[in-house]
């Protein structure tokens, strides 16, 4: 039986899915579409202590484990909504 830490969020999903580098060279980039060295040099440099350091480090595992495809189909299949 799954619990609570491993079940799936799919809010939380969608919304990894959708959510953009907000500053730097990067801007605007959807983080999994970010290059994957720039992601492990961030991981080396320590993910902020926010939300966007949670959501890079969600991130930093989907592209070890080479999953990006799943990202890139929620976004597909769920699109933002005008004004997000």
């Amino acid at each position: 039986m799954l619990n609570e830490t491993t079940e799936p969020n799919h809010k939380w999903l969608i919304k990894l899915a959708h959510a953009k580098m907000p500053f730097g060279k990067y801007e605007g980039y959807y983080l999994s579409e970010l290059p994957e060295a720039y992601v492990v040099w961030f991981k080396q440099k320590g993910f902020p202590k926010n939300e966007l350091g949670v959501l890079f480090a969600e991130i930093y595992e989907i592209k070890l484990n080479g999953l990006e495809s799943i990202l890139r189909k929620i976004r597909k299949d769920y699109p933002q909504k005008s004004g997000n």
